[in-house]
């Protein structure tokens, strides 16, 4: 039986989504991409240089045989930056999917939800795929999968913090209320947050910062792909509910007693 992630008809086995940014060196990069297994990167399609059709650019470094690009509109601030970027992703990536980031404010770079939405409501109208990228917000990812978003994306916690996930209890209602995937985004810092993400029932997680700073990135991207599997089989296993007392693993009710024995 199939278990892919599912994205706007298009089909992955992975479930961990990984960003280009951060990494010291390119060779990096795509060892780090090979080992964690993921069939998606994101790239900031504002931070490339293509004014010098002869300079290379993080795509060139990409497998584009192998991994489905989902350009973004990071170090956009404004609705109109957004549409542009997104636009000239598309020309430049050749897909109709795009990871929506308006984030107007430099210090702790939390979206913003007013343009997010906006943004995503015209992107939408333009035939776009639009993965939005969010606060913990249960409200507007609902307004979000209204306007037909194919994803939600919200924060664990701010954007490279590691600090996991601080945003708990309204990812459940997301995950309780969403008819989309819920990929949880930012802030992870170890697999066995990815591994939570997946367990609460999210559909995929992405992951950046984590893997492109570790000391060593190609095995913690490895890392990562277990710590995705391992929580997405723990949700699909179900797992026991929590109990105010105690429970015996070896209860003896209904075990034969030893019979005792006359010298």
């Amino acid at each position: 039986m199939s278990d892919d992630l599912v994205i706007a008809g298009k089909h992955f086995k992975s479930r961990l989504i990984v960003g280009t940014g951060r990494y010291r060196t390119m060779e990096d990069m795509v060892q780090a991409l090979d080992a964690s297994g993921t069939e998606m990167v994101t790239v900031a399609i504002r931070r490339l240089d293509l004014d010098n059709p002869n300079q290379k650019t993080i795509l060139d470094y990409i497998d584009w045989d192998r991994y489905n690009i989902l350009p973004n509109t990071a170090g956009c601030k404004t609705v109109a930056e957004a549409l542009f970027v997104a636009q000239l992703g598309r020309e430049v990536t050749k897909t109709d999917f795009v990871k929506l980031e308006v984030i107007p404010d430099a210090k702790y770079l939390f979206p913003d939800p007013a343009a997010t939405l906006e943004a995503a409501e015209k992107l939408v109208k333009d035939g776009f795929i639009v993965l939005p990228y969010i606060h913990a917000d249960p409200v507007l990812a609902m307004r979000l999968e209204e306007v037909g978003c194919a994803t939600v994306m919200p924060l664990g916690s701010a954007i490279g913090s590691g600090q996991g996930i601080h945003t708990v209890e309204e990812i459940r209602i997301i995950l309780e209320q969403a008819n989309i995937p819920v990929v949880v985004d930012a802030g992870l810092a170890v697999p066995s947050d990815a591994s939570k993400a997946l367990e609460m029932g999210a559909s995929a997680v992405l992951v950046n910062t984590a893997i492109a700073q570790a000391e060593n990135p190609a095995l913690m991207a490895e890392a990562f792909k277990l710590g995705v599997e391992a929580g997405r089989k723990s949700y699909l296993a179900g797992r026991i509910p929590l109990r105010a007392n105690a429970a015996a693993s070896s209860p003896t009710s209904d075990v034969p007693q030893p019979t005792s024995v006359r010298s």
